[in-house]
This record gives structure tokens, C-alpha cells and sequence, in this order.
């Protein structure tokens, strides 16, 4: 007995030891543990994935269990992926009669064709049907494949937009699982006005996804209106600049931008280390590119409007380290897989917080170290100042050299200090070292006909930039206007500690000096000491003039003196009748008389609400406002056309008198037009090329026992034409087409569809009504006739 227990127990111990590796595997974190089928599972492990990516790891559990998601995550993470494992698993097999359960809206044509790639490969052991909607194939061949009844749809806007305005019963309520793919560039490229007619036609229990590189307003108030208490997911960009990076801010001239990049580049910046320039348009980038390229440096460029390939080029250059500068806009560079860098330049200061987090995000990661340059011109200050105040970082300026002067160890010292505190100093760049630059630059340009048409299409090209781009907060402008006058900055310490700071001090001294006189009563007094008659009636007319204005000058002199004094008092010295308590002449009350009790007054916003916002808790979770307006990042556009579109989101509304902000960011087009993925725009009235298919294809068809010519639902139901789904005359996406002929064609099913059941039902119903009615409407009829045959 003993023998023949043992075969026994070591198969026990073997499912004892399989099971407890199954577990093993499905705590690991792998794809395991999600619970896929095994056909899903399969095709996985065939196309070599073994652990999720952060962002799969994150999204998959979630999609899976139902729920709406809006993720953000650069290019390259394994988004596509995230959203066709948990789509196949959802669809698992072809149902005949589902019709198109999933759909999968992407930018462009050549994104669409990777994604058709991957999703073949991903559910190759599924017999799910794909089919592929975009531009530039033939609409016929494509209404052939709608009508082998798809399981999925991948297309771009535009060519399904076509195709829903071609066939007047082409419906998409049977969708279940919706994927917009790349949402923000859907957006960029003009298909808002497509995605939201889209989104009306699909069924309101569907499961919607939207993946996104970044998300910008429009697409966050889309993602509000389309989605169901969607749950958020980031790994865009971290929140804090990371503690590695090192911030540098120079303050300069706009004329002195090319001057300091050109000694940054050589001077600061050693040979082995990789950057990215950061400008505002593309226009500039070309004029880098080409004066770059003038003084002896290779650089690679990337900007909105630049040919895919290209582009293409230019960044893998950059990826194999043949160049080591790459100049970019924030929309080109939004999209884009760049490797790890060590240094980031702002060309043009970013005009929003989160810009500025988005651009220097990429240094100093993964244990790196790295630096961020910035050039900051005086219209940039208060950008600057709502930067920190972003940030929570104070700020101050590097002393001037008059201050290191009067002590120097002391202020070095006191600058050490506070750098190793986390506080940001900005200062200025060397004159001297500016000045020659500038004049090797200036000789560059002047021998070169293309620098100096690029550089007046720059200027002009600045000029609309700054209007368009975003203004910064009113109180950061007015702290701008009071801020102090800044030294050299503290990385220039070498230069401070040499004997060139008396010089430097003096040049600074003679920037600040303002004469007492005027240049016509100057003239006029030289001229008097040399007894001439011509310029002394200068001096009369500008005595007489200073008489007339002087007290006006004395006068706003005291109040701006007073201005500093009361804020340097504290308010209970000051007498409410605007004298000092201590005898003193007072001055004027900081506080104007108000309306208000304070001690009765009860304010709409309460006083802590700062506190009770950063205590909540609602909207850490799920789509909540508060990480909504987190992650929402605005780009200001690098073209013409960009710019005029970012005015245009506000439109005049003549019967409310007043200017009201699109809903999706594209104004409606009077002609009827689309516009497709290759930006040209196609009319939407029917042009009869799908009713011209369907006469040409229908004898062919039906030899095999499939007719797309009846409408009354007889062909849908020969030779088990599950396949497709009529209602009457109305068809749902598509009359199936077998490739090969079926046995008893001709004889009719007896499987009724489910729009035939609610039919029956429904003329049962008008029969039962109609029997009820008969009675009194035969007492009408039999009146009318007797009066009519009276009157006759």
C-alpha cells in the first residue's frame, strides 16, 4: 500500500510547488498578476514583455476594472500597450453579431499603422477583426473591410468623420471601449470640432481612455465633458525640480541673447556635455542653427513644422551624441524621446511655472547631476518672481560691486550661505565678455545675407510671440518695478575677487549717475563764463520752466520717501487722524476708510481657505480639481498659424454682447468642411460613393449567399449572417461579407436578432392598440359616410 500511496504524494507536492509559484508570479508584479486570458496572456509573452512599465503598471489595473482614465506620459513609455492589453482582454473573441466594440482614434496616419501593427501582434492567438480608417487608402477597400463586421476600429478623425457623413446608417452606439491616442497632439492638429461630433455618436456606457504626452486646457475641459469620473495618471514631469539641478538666471538685454548663448556654449558648457536650447519660435531656431553653424558648432533642430523626417534625423543625430546641442520649441520638444541631459538653456524665459518645470525636468534625472541656464531680460522679471512663488524658493539679487567693495569675505559668506539654503540668486553676465561677443557676432551676421533676413523675421516674429504668450500676475509686475539693482552673478566670483572690481564698480556708479542739470543749462552756464549772448536765454527759459514744476518734483519726492517710512513703521504708531502718536508730523494711513465692520462683516471666501485647500484630501484622488488644474500646461505655440489660433479661442458673441470662450477650441467651418490628418479639408456632403459600391458589389455578393443590396433584413439572415446587424433599413456598421460560399444559402434561419424581437413586439403591440380603437373609429367612419352620402 505503501507503493502504491507514494506516486500520490509526490504528485501532491508537485501541485503543491506549482501552485505556490503561480502565487510567487502573481505577487511579482508581472503580467501575472493582472489575471489575463491565456490567448491575451500568450501573445504577451510571444512578443517578449515580461514586467509592466510605470505607466502599465499604474493604468492597466484600472482600465481593467472599468473605470474612465485620462494618463499622461512621454513618448516611448509603453502607452499603446497600456490600453491594448486591457482592450483585449475586454473583447477576448470575434462576436458575429457585436458589430464594432472598440475604438481607437489616433493623430496621424503613421501612428495609426504602428498601432494596427502592434494590436496584430498583441492578439495574434484572438480571432478578433481590426480594421484600419485612414487617409489616403481607397474608401471602397475600406467599405469592404467594414463589412467583415470588426471587432475594432483604428482611425484618424478625418477619414471616419468622412465615412460617418458617406453612410447615412453607419452608427457607432455599439462601441464599448473608446482610446484617444496622443490627445493632446488630436487637439494641436485641429481635430476638436471631429472628436466631439465623434463623441456624440458613441453609446454613454462605454469605457473612454485618453493618453496624453501633456494636457492642456482644452483637452482637460474635453476630457470633463467625454469622460465619467475618470481617474488620473501621471509620469509626465515631477512636480519639484529635482535637488541635482542647478538654477543660474542672468539677467541681460534682449539684443545680448546671442552674445551670452555663444559664451555659455564655449565658456561654461564643456565639450562632453549635452544641451537643449529652448526658444519661442521656430524661426529662431533656424537663425541658431545657422549662426551656430557660422561660428564653427554643429547643433541639431527640432521645431513644429519641421518635416517628420527630418526630424527624424536631426534627433537620432543627437541621440548618438554626433552633436551635442539641440534647439527646440516647447511644442517640438513636447513630443519628442530625448536621452538623459546635463544642461537645459532658456533662450526665452518660459511664461509660465509649469513651463519651466516641464523644460528643466529633463536634467539632473536618475541620480544625475545637471544645470539650468536662464536668460532673463527686465520684461521677464515678473515671470520670474511668479516662477518662485511657484516654487516656494526665495529669491534675491547678487550683490553689486560697490557692495563687495565695502565687504568683500562678509558677502561672499552671506551669498554661500544662502545658495546652500535653496535660495535662487540671479545676477548679471560680464560686460566686458558680452561686449566682445556682441561685436564678433554683429561682424557674423553682417557678412551673412541669410542671418540678416532671419534675424528681421525673428524681431517681427518676437513681436507676435509676445503678444500671444500669457502675461504674469499683476503683483509679481508691480515687485518687479521694486526689486534692487543687481551685481554680477556669484559664478563670476573669480572675476570680483581679481582687480578688475574697482572698475566694475565704477562703470556701475556711472550707469546710476543723474546730472543736476540739464544739458541746455549747462550750455548756457559755459556760455556765460565766456561771455556769450546766443545759449543764455536757454538758461532763462529752463529757470522759469523748473520754477513752475519744482513743487510738483518736491512733491511726489516726499511721498515716495513717506511711502518707505510707513511701511518701515508698524501701524499702531500712526494716530487715526494721520498724525504720529509721538508728536511727529504723521503720515497717510496705509488703510482707507472702509464700508465694512470687520468684527460683524462675514467675507463669501473665508479667511483660511489657502489652508483648508492644501488640507484636502477630495482631490488627491481620481480627476479631482485641484490635480486637474496641477496637470493642465498650456503651450504657447511656435508659428504664425499657432498664434493666430491661440487668439482665436475667444470669439465675439453678438447677442450677449460679449467675448465667450470656445468649447473646443475650433470654430465650426460655414462650408461643410473636415479636416484630415494631412491638414488639407474635404467636403462632408455625400458624394454617392458608397451607394455606388454597393450596386457594383452587390451581384458578387450575393452568389455567396450575402446581398448588401436588400434593406429589409432577409439577406442579413442567410447562411448564418450573424455577421451583421440590420435594423429595417437601418444598417449597424457594416453588412458582413464571407469570402467563402456556404452550404444552404438559400434556406432561411430561424435565429432572430434581437432588432427583429423588439420589431415583432412592436407590431404586436400597434395590432392589440389598433383592435382596441376599432370599435369607435368605425362609429366615426360610418358618421362621416352618412353625412357625406346626405349631402350628396
Amino acid at each position: 500500500m505503501g507503493k502504491q500511496d507514494e506516486p500520490l504524494h509526490v504528485s501532491s507536492k508537485a501541485e503543491l510547488k506549482r501552485r505556490e509559484k503561480q502565487q510567487k508570479k502573481a505577487k511579482s508584479g508581472g503580467f501575472e498578476s493582472l489575471g489575463l486570458s491565456p490567448n491575451v496572456y500568450r501573445g504577451i509573452k510571444r512578443k517578449g514583455y515580461r514586467v509592466p512599465t510605470p505607466i502599465q503598471r499604474k493604468t492597466m489595473p484600472l482600465i481593467l476594472s472599468g473605470n474612465d482614465v485620462v494618463a499622461m506620459a512621454r513618448t516611448g513609455s509603453g502607452k499603446t500597450a497600456a490600453f491594448l492589453v486591457p482592450m483585449l482582454e475586454r473583447l477576448k473573441q470575434h462576436e458575429p453579431q457585436g458589430g464594432v466594440r472598440a475604438l481607437i482614434l489616433s493623430p496621424t496616419r503613421d501612428l495609426a499603422l504602428q498601432t494596427l501593427k502592434f494590436t496584430k501582434e498583441l492578439g495574434k492567438f484572438t480571432d478578433l477583426r481590426i480594421s484600419l480608417l485612414v487617409g489616403g487608402d481607397s474608401m471602397e477597400t475600406q467599405f469592404e473591410e467594414l463589412a467583415q463586421n470588426p471587432d475594432i476600429i483604428i482611425a484618424t478623425p478625418g477619414r471616419l468623420m468622412h465615412h460617418l457623413s458617406e453612410v447615412d446608417d453607419m452608427t457607432l452606439r455599439t462601441v464599448e471601449y473608446v482610446v484617444f491616442d496622443e490627445a493632446d497632439c488630436l487637439f494641436d492638429m485641429g481635430f476638436a470640432e471631429q472628436l466631439h461630433k465623434i463623441l456624440a455618436q458613441l453609446s454613454e456606457n462605454r469605457q473612454t481612455l485618453l493618453f496624453s504626452a501633456t494636457l492642456p486646457s482644452v483637452l482637460a475641459e474635453f476630457a470633463k465633458a467625454g469622460l465619467r469620473d475618470p481617474q488620473l495618471v501621471r509620469l509626465d514631469v515631477d512636480n519639484k525640480i529635482s535637488p541635482d539641478l542647478k538654477l543660474v538666471f542672468f539677467t541681460l538685454r534682449q539684443e545680448e541673447k546671442n552674445a551670452a548663448l555663444l559664451y555659455l556654449v564655449r565658456e561654461q558648457i564643456s565639450s562632453d556635455e549635452q544641451s537643449l536650447i529652448f526658444v519661442s519660435t521656430r524661426h529662431h531656431v533656424e537663425f541658431l542653427n545657422v549662426l551656430f553653424r557660422e561660428e564653427g558648432i554643429e547643433p541639431s533642430v527640432c521645431y513644429g513644422e519641421m518635416d517628420q523626417d527630418a526630424r527624424k534625423i536631426h534627433i537620432s543625430r543627437f541621440r548618438a551624441r554626433k552633436t551635442m546641442f539641440l534647439i527646440v520649441t516647447d511644442v517640438a520638444a513636447r513630443g519628442i524621446d530625448i536621452p538623459l541631459l546635463d544642461n537645459v538653456i532658456n533662450w526665452d524665459f518660459p511664461p509660465k511655472p509649469k513651463i519651466f518645470v516641464h523644460r528643466v525636468g529633463r536634467a539632473a534625472r536618475a541620480g544625475r547631476t545637471g544645470a539650468a541656464f536662464s536668460f532673463v531680460t527686465s520684461e521677464d522679471l515678473p515671470n520670474l518672481l511668479d516662477l518662485h512663488l511657484f516654487l516656494s524658493k526665495p529669491i534675491r539679487a547678487a550683490p553689486t560691486e560697490e557692495e563687495v567693495l565695502l565687504d568683500k569675505e562678509g558677502v561672499f559668506s552671506k551669498i554661500d550661505n544662502a545658495i546652500a539654503s535653496g535660495e535662487t540668486v540671479y545676477g548679471r553676465l560680464p560686460q566686458t565678455v558680452i561686449d566682445l561677443a556682441s561685436d564678433r557676432i554683429r561682424e557674423t551676421i553682417d557678412s551673412s545675407a541669410d542671418l540678416i533676413s532671419l534675424q528681421k523675421t525673428c524681431s517681427n516674429a518676437f513681436r507676435m510671440y509676445s503678444k500671444s504668450k500669457p502675461l504674469p500676475s499683476k503683483e509679481s509686475i508691480r515687485r518687479a518695478k521694486d526689486l534692487p539693482r543687481e551685481g554680477l552673478h556669484p559664478i563670476f566670483k573669480n572675476i570680483l575677487e581679481g582687480g578688475e572690481l574697482k572698475a566694475l564698480a565704477f562703470s556701475e556708479r556711472l550707469k546710476t549717475f543723474r546730472p543736476k542739470q540739464t544739458i541746455l543749462e549747462a550750455e548756457g552756464e559755459t556760455a556765460k563764463s565766456k561771455h556769450r549772448q546766443g545759449p543764455r536765454q536757454w538758461v532763462d527759459v529752463m529757470k522759469r520752466k523748473r520754477a513752475v514744476h519744482e513743487e510738483v518734483i518736491n512733491l511726489v519726492h516726499k511721498q515716495r520717501s513717506a511711502k518707505h517710512v510707513e511701511e518701515e513703521l508698524p501701524l499702531e504708531n500712526i494716530s487715526p487722524k494721520g498724525k504720529n502718536m509721538k508728536g511727529t508730523r504723521g503720515l497717510k494711513k496705509r488703510k482707507t476708510a472702509s464700508f465694512k465692520d470687520e468684527e460683524f462683516y462675514i467675507n463669501s471666501v473665508p479667511t483660511n481657505h489657502h489652508t483648508e485647500a492644501g488640507l484636502a484630501v477630495k482631490g488627491d484622488q481620481g480627476f479631482g480639481s485641484n490635480r486637474l488644474d496641477n496637470a493642465v500646461l498650456d503651450l504657447v505655440a511656435d508659428d504664425s498659424s499657432g498664434m493666430q489660433k491661440h487668439k482665436s479661442v475667444y470669439h465675439w458673441d453678438k447677442r450677449g454682447k460679449k467675448y465667450v470662450k470656445l468649447n473646443n477650441g475650433d470654430r465650426v467651418t460655414a462650408s461643410g468642411k473636415i479636416k484630415t490628418e494631412s491638414g488639407a479639408k474635404v467636403k462632408t456632403n455625400k458624394t454617392g460613393i458608397y451607394k455606388k459600391w454597393k450596386e457594383r458589389s452587390h451581384n458578387k455578393i450575393s452568389l455567396k449567399g450575402i446581398s448588401l443590396g436588400d434593406h429589409d433584413g432577409e439577406a442579413m439572415n442567410r447562411a448564418g449572417a450573424g455577421n451583421q446587424r440590420f435594423s429595417g433599413n437601418k444598417r449597424k456598421f457594416g453588412a458582413g461579407k464571407n469570402k467563402h460560399s456556404v452550404p444552404n444559402a438559400h434556406v432561411r434561419t430561424e435565429v432572430k436578432n434581437l432588432d427583429q424581437i423588439r420589431k415583432e413586439r412592436q407590431k404586436k403591440a400597434t395590432r392589440i392598440q389598433t383592435m382596441k380603437n376599432q370599435p369607435k373609429r368605425g362609429k366615426k367612419k360610418s358618421g362621416k359616410k352618412g353625412n357625406r352620402g346626405k349631402a350628396k
